[in-house]
């Protein structure tokens, strides 16, 4: 892919003749999935990563495969391993819904300059992590290790860059070779979730409305009943292939695969049984991020308590 140039922070994989997908590795910069698209002439970034060091290669590429300047980028939600890599493309035009603005300019300020405030902290925490493999050489403890390294080399040029533009409902991208049209269904994941859809090339990008083989995330925002909703109008629409914010890239399987999961955890927490000892049902147990699946049976048990209804 582009001669020899390889990501630590993603690997880059050709979807389709003019789409491709930045599927996160675990221990880099990166912490979940991007990618773009070429339009012609015309070219959209879909996510900017955790740290701008993983954007800087996502821009990089992006630019060298089309032989065009990025034109759009696109915040699908306002989580940061989704929008901190802003400010690579901050001379750009950066969208998103009117939502996910709103949230991104309330919360982070006052979330970076903390961070940035606290180095020392992260640095003494990353030592104990260190201190700890030399007993415990788990790959996964590597990887925490890798991730926290790349957070805090970010930290001291980190800027937030907000989007420039919003949207509210839908919008529509045209360039000399197809369309692609950038929409939201509302809140699902996380208080806004915005999706990109490429009719001639039947892909969409997900964001966090989608995870692969990987336990998704649940948080006090979250909507699990509208997030079946949306999920459920998803698989009406005609495509081949779902990036995800988390996980390979997947198919309408996958998408059947997230609704039955919150089914699923549903279901477990109705039996009545005390949450600690809910185990992970046999047919997620090899998928990954096991370690949010206790945090998901509270937010379901939350929800339930306050008499939300999910199914």
């Amino acid at each position: 892919m582009n001669g020899i140039f390889q990501s630590k922070h993603f690997k880059l994989e050709k979807l389709r003749a003019n789409v491709y997908a930045a599927i996160a590795k675990e221990g880099g910069g990166a912490a979940a999935n991007a990618g773009f698209v070429d339009l012609g002439e015309k070219v959209i970034v879909f996510d900017t990563f955790n740290t701008q060091q993983a954007s800087q290669d996502l821009k990089h590429l992006a630019e060298s495969i089309t032989n065009h300047p990025v034109t759009w980028v696109i915040n699908s939600h306002w989580h940061g391993d989704h929008i901190r890599g802003n400010q690579t493309f901050k001379d750009r035009i950066i969208i998103s819904s009117e939502s996910t603005y709103t949230k991104m300019k309330d919360i982070y300020p006052s979330r970076i300059a903390a961070q940035k405030n606290d180095i020392d902290g992260l640095t003494n925490y990353i030592q104990s992590l260190k201190d700890h493999f030399i007993q415990n050489t788990e790959t996964q403890l590597q990887y925490q290790i890798n991730f926290l390294s790349e957070l805090k080399s970010s930290l001291p040029t980190l800027e937030l860059s907000l989007p420039n533009q919003t949207f509210i409902d839908e919008i529509t991208f045209h360039g000399q070779k197809q369309s692609a049209t950038l929409f939201t269904l509302g809140g699902g994941h996380s208080l806004c979730d915005a999706m990109l859809y490429i009719p001639d090339e039947k892909v969409i990008f997900m964001g966090d409305l989608l995870f692969v083989n990987c336990h998704p995330t649940f948080f006090e925002e979250t909507d699990l009943a509208h997030w079946i909703n949306i999920l459920k109008k998803v698989d009406f629409m005609e495509f081949d292939v779902a990036v995800p914010g988390h996980g390979s890239a997947g198919t309408k399987e996958d998408i059947l695969k997230v609704i039955h999961y919150i089914s699923d955890l549903t279901a477990l927490v109705r039996e009545g049984h005390p949450i600690e000892e809910i185990k992970i049902p046999a047919k997620y147990s090899n998928w990954g991020s096991s370690e949010v699946f206790q945090q998901n049976i509270k937010i379901v048990e939350a929800l339930l308590n306050k008499g939300t209804s999910i199914m």
